[in-house]
């Protein structure tokens, strides 16, 4: 019944802000510190700090690996990386103009990335987290919320059968543990303390209408099936601690930062909007 989490708009952020700690392991217990050559390929060095940059890149599972397994196959990586462009330098394949553009392209495209970088980092700071959530959280009452179980079964006639068996006095409770087909049935329904934005609308109406001890007197449909909801308990949730809004702070910001660092780039620049035919269309895109 709960409400998947969206995803920000803008995840760019999320890699320009962050840069995980975990290269930082990828060397061996007792390895030097510093950033030490680990090898020459034709007389170019791989530095420890490439190794941690490729780890940077590894998918999380193979981030598991343990450092002694991990070390040395970015080591040999990295040579491979190395050995390759040699070939390709020999080839003289950055004279073919595809290759040419691409490297272009990619060398522009880090350039960009690191002008975002920079203006948005001093706007994501801890202590503009901490301000946001002061201004925006700490002392303000939280929404309304309800605690609830519910049972879950498959037709209309099952719920109403079991709002019957409620009606004579059964307990909630055992009914959704002998009854729903929700994976909260062992727990008798529970469903704990939520808000009207964390269900889907059909449910929360109905949970939100209810008064303390009171169940649905009809069934409740949803995508999920047909639902008996009890309502146990109303609340205002007490404003969430900094630890729990601090990531979703993180993501307001840099989204913000990021807006408006890509307006004040096109307040600087002209731009000249052509028609897909290529002809001159007049005026600038508006900005994203």
């Amino acid at each position: 019944m709960r409400r998947s989490p969206s995803i920000s708009a803008i995840a760019l952020a999320a890699t320009l802000i962050a840069a995980p700690a975990l290269a930082q392991t990828a060397a061996p217990a007792g390895a030097p510190t510093g950033d030490p050559v680990l090898a020459t390929v034709n007389g170019m060095p791989i530095h420890m700090s490439d190794v941690q940059n490729a780890a940077n890149e590894l998918s999380p599972q193979l981030q598991q690996l343990p450092p002694d397994q991990l070390f040395p196959l970015l080591v040999n990586q990295e040579i491979d990386r190395k050995a390759l462009l040699v070939a390709a330098r020999h080839e003289e394949l950055e004279r073919t103009p595809a290759v040419a553009n691409a490297m272009e392209n990619a060398a522009n495209e880090k350039l960009e990335d690191a002008y975002v970088q920079q203006q948005v980092a001093p706007q994501v700071t801890e202590a503009a987290i901490e301000a946001e959530y002061k201004k925006d959280y700490a002392n303000k009452p939280g929404p309304a919320q309800v605690e609830a179980r519910h049972i879950l079964v498959k037709t209309q006639a099952q719920a109403e059968a079991i709002i019957d068996q409620l009606n004579k006095g059964a307990d909630f409770a055992k009914l959704a543990t002998a009854d729903s087909i929700d994976p909260g049935a062992k727990n008798g329904g529970e469903l704990g303390w939520f808000s009207q934005n964390e269900m889907v609308p059909a449910f929360a109406n109905a949970a939100f209408a209810l008064q303390p001890g009171q169940y649905t007197k009809t069934p409740v449909q949803t995508q999920f099936g047909w639902h008996v909801i009890l309502c146990e308990g109303k609340r205002t949730a007490p404003p969430p601690a900094l630890a729990d809004v601090h990531d979703q702070i993180r993501q307001n910001l840099a989204d913000a930062a990021i807006k408006s660092t890509l307006a004040a780039a096109r307040a600087k620049v002209k731009i000249v909007l052509n028609s897909p035919t290529g002809a001159p269309a007049g005026g600038a895109p508006p900005p994203q």
